[in-house]
């Protein structure tokens, strides 16, 4: 799909607002801006009331089974038997039904979660709950370096809410060739990569093959959502905290980050990919 078709497409997700530009020499003028839709999207599972997360409202069946997954409710996208998304007066409600396999996993969970956070962290009432085991992901294929770089100049043309409103975060998959096989975007970071995700799994596009890149800071939460869908590198805009780093050398898990045109920081080679 093309920018102008994704622009075409995503652009009821944008609205106008006016605004009064200040500018250095004391004058000011009236004009508009657009600004990204963000409204509260309540998921639950097999009815019960599981998270709200401030997000925009595209690609939410994406959406729903990449937090799914994320939150290791699900092991492939066969696991979730139907998903109802439903308009509420405030925001949107997304539904989600899961296997009976899996209902066990939900039950578990939901006894552990005792508030909601965007952080990741206030859901759960215990410390082993907050940094459970990772898999451990598979060494990733030879990627030449010179196709990060490629990568990071070829997501820009597929941001189309970006482009318009610059406030929305991207997250894009590429293989191990450098093609680009998806890009979603949300205000939220994470929301992206869990639409991501979503997207490959609904999809049937086998992760490890490949590399992510996302256009923000790397926080632990992004690796754990990274090695628990079997993505080997992940390339991220900004800079990690030492918590990310440390949860991708404990998944074996390639790390970039602070990507830009002329230079990036490898933060994690448990492979000795980029060992000179």
């Amino acid at each position: 799909m093309s920018a102008k078709q994704d622009m075409q497409q995503d652009i009821q997700f944008v609205t106008t607002l006016p605004t009064s530009e200040l500018r250095a020499d004391g004058s000011v003028s009236p004009g508009t801006r657009a600004v990204p839709i963000e409204i509260p999207v309540a998921i639950s599972f097999l009815g019960l009331g599981y998270a709200v997360m401030m997000a925009t409202p595209c690609d939410l069946e994406d959406f729903a089974v990449g937090f799914a997954r994320s939150e290791r409710l699900i092991d492939d996208a066969g696991d979730v038997d139907g998903i109802n998304v439903g308009q509420a007066d405030n925001g949107i409600l997304l539904g989600v039904e899961l296997c009976m396999e899996r209902r066990d996993r939900l039950f578990e969970r939901v006894r552990h979660r005792v508030g909601e956070s965007g952080c990741g962290m206030c859901g759960v009432d215990n410390l082993d709950q907050a940094l459970r085991p990772l898999p451990q992901v598979a060494a990733p294929p030879e990627i030449r370096p010179e196709l990060l770089f490629q990568a990071l100049t070829a997501i820009r043309n597929h941001q189309p809410l970006n482009s318009r409103t610059g406030a929305v975060h991207a997250a894009a998959y590429f293989n191990a060739d450098g093609s680009l096989m998806a890009v979603r975007e949300d205000v939220g970071r994470h929301n992206a990569f869990d639409k991501l995700i979503g997207h490959a799994m609904r999809s049937g596009i086998d992760l490890s093959p490949g590399f992510a890149l996302l256009t923000s800071r790397c926080s632990f939460e992004l690796v754990e959502k990274a090695a628990l869908s079997g993505i080997p590198l992940l390339v991220t805009v900004s800079a990690p905290t030492d918590l990310a780093v440390k949860r991708a050398e404990e998944a074996g898990l390639t790390l970039i980050a602070l990507a830009r045109s002329d230079s990036m920081l490898v933060m994690s080679d448990p492979h000795r990919m980029f060992a000179r």
